[in-house]
């Protein structure tokens, strides 16, 4: 099965120079827990609602603290056409939970979330994905690793 068969392909971005608040409500209002940041016509970053609550709540910053703040600046992805097996392993091997998922002109097209592979019929293979993110630290934890 392709990236483009189970992706959410409604996907809203913000601006780095945007505020976490603003961020904060969009996700409310997509009922999302992860924002592309574009900057012109590139993708430059990610932030969760948790780099929201880690990142910025955790150490005291205001809810006008610009995304660049707390974003996470490398961006990993996906292709559209990629097989969801090989992404499904990526994605414990790296420990996320979504990634944003590119065109081969490298444009945004979708995010791909360990719940939108849960509702495809690879279920079974999500649970081995979901254990390897689950492991604790990684280059994206937010304690274990250094901040991007």
């Amino acid at each position: 099965m392709r990236v483009a068969e189970v992706m959410t392909q409604d996907v809203r971005l913000i601006e780095p120079h945007q505020t976490i608040r603003d961020a904060a409500r969009l996700m409310a209002e997509m009922d999302a827990g992860l924002m592309p940041v574009r900057e012109g016509d590139r993708l430059v970053g990610m932030i969760t609602d948790r780099d929201i609550a880690v990142r910025a709540v955790a150490q005291d910053r205001g809810p006008d603290t610009p995304v660049r703040e707390v974003m996470t600046d490398e961006v990993l992805y996906c292709y559209e056409d990629d097989d969801t097996a090989a992404v499904e392993r990526n994605m414990a091997e790296i420990q996320v939970r979504r990634l944003p998922v590119l065109n081969r002109d490298k444009r945004l097209v979708g995010i791909i979330s360990l719940g939108d592979l849960a509702m495809s019929d690879q279920a079974a293979k999500v649970g081995a994905a979901v254990a390897g993110i689950s492991q604790p630290g990684g280059q994206h934890s937010q304690t274990g690793g250094p901040r991007h």
